[in-house]
């Protein structure tokens, strides 16, 4: 199973220590996952307009389009998530996430921001008709040091219990045929 941790920012460095977290623990319920980190601070993004996609998003699809699973990561900035992922989920194929189990995790500045997780990003997973697991883990900055490392023990746990749920899900997923007809 080829699982893809999105990195879904070009900013800071909190919601790949969150994916490099959780692909620690999605290792201890299967090692034998294939697990790739995509981060977006690494690719030369371009807006959606029509024009022809460069070689870093036509790869970045191509990653989508692969994967089997995957956890996305968002940082939760102005009560909404960053352009580049909303501008990355306007670029793949609706059918391309079909059936196929996803997770998030966010880092935001307050407690209140998790709701950009039910609000925003639910929605559009859901379009893509992507299995959501019913658990994510939202963060923000008390919950990490000067050196952007967890310290809070509940986090981590929450981190664990998510991976679990994802392996479960993933799992299950192996025997869904995905359906042929339009949407």
């Amino acid at each position: 199973m080829k699982v893809l941790l999105v990195d879904g920012t070009i900013f800071g460095r909190k919601t790949g220590v969150l994916l490099e977290t959780i692909e620690q623990h999605i290792k201890k319920y299967n090692a034998e996952y294939d697990v790739q980190i995509l981060s977006f601070s690494k690719l030369q993004h371009q807006i959606l307009d029509g024009s022809p996609l460069n070689d870093d998003m036509k790869y970045m699809i191509q990653q989508f389009e692969k994967a089997d699973a995957y956890v996305f990561a968002s940082p939760i900035f102005q009560a909404s998530i960053p352009g580049v992922l909303k501008n990355a989920f306007d670029m793949i194929p609706p059918k391309a996430m079909r059936y196929k189990p996803a997770a998030i995790v966010a880092n935001g500045g307050t407690t209140q921001h998790h709701l950009v997780i039910e609000h925003q990003l639910k929605p559009i997973l859901d379009y893509f008709r992507t299995l959501v697991t019913p658990n994510y883990v939202y963060t923000h900055g008390a919950h990490f040091n000067e050196q952007n490392e967890i310290i809070d023990e509940d986090v981590h746990a929450r981190l664990d219990e998510l991976a679990r749920v994802f392996v479960a899900y993933c799992e299950m997923s192996k025997n869904l045929a995905v359906e042929k007809v339009e949407a």
